[in-house]
């Protein structure tokens, strides 16, 4: 798959586990312990899936001492969840369970 693909950052949103990661750090910046104790996963999957949504920058990624902090993408991800969040309430009608 071509780095910079529309494949490439559209499947991180189509995979339920990447999906998660990014609804709970919508809340706001936690570390892998954190998102793996949120989501009731083995860290090392956590890690896994967090390192493909920072490799196409969905994720920014902070030093805090030995912990790594995840947060979303302030410049381009959060306006974009926004305006599929905006998207969805206006125009899919149906309502899936979660």
């Amino acid at each position: 798959m071509k780095c910079g693909s529309y494949d490439w950052f559209f499947k991180n949103f189509a995979n339920k586990t990447k999906l998660d990661i990014v609804k709970i750090l919508r809340q706001g910046p936690l570390s892998v312990n954190h998102i793996a104790e949120k989501m009731k996963q083995e860290q090392s999957k956590i890690s896994h899936n967090l390192k493909k949504l920072s490799s196409c920058n969905i994720l920014t990624v902070k030093q805090k001492g030995k912990e790594r902090i995840y947060s979303l993408n302030k410049e381009t991800v959060i306006p974009l969840l926004k305006l599929v969040e905006k998207h969805v309430k206006k125009n899919c009608k149906l309502r899936c369970k979660e």
